[in-house]
């Protein structure tokens, strides 16, 4: 069985959000499509209560861990100190019943 690791991360961000935010981080998106073990992400926005992040699916726990790092440098650079990232093993049997997009 082929394992996916699910990576979760979120942080406190003033915006943009919306169609801005869609603009604003487009090229990053197109960027991060050519990472390492990189399969998708969901990215996530609350502009109620301003937060930001995504959910990420990699091809192992070390891609995910190599991204996280590199993601929470680029995140710091920007003045957020505040990333939360945590990495999930899938169980993709119970996932494919209730049609997660793990494949």
């Amino acid at each position: 069985m082929n394992m996916a690791y699910l990576l979760q991360v979120d942080f406190p961000m003033d915006g943009p959000f919306g169609d801005e935010m869609s603009a604003a981080f487009s090229d990053l998106a197109k960027s991060i499509t050519q990472e390492d073990g990189f399969i998708w992400k969901i990215w996530t926005e609350s502009a109620e209560t301003k937060e930001g992040g995504g959910i990420y699916l990699f091809e192992t726990k070390e891609s995910a861990e190599k991204y996280l790092e590199m993601h929470t440098k680029r995140l710091a650079s920007f003045g957020i100190t505040e990333v939360r990232g945590k990495i999930f093993s899938i169980n993709e049997k119970l996932s494919e019943i209730t049609n997660g997009p793990i494949k």
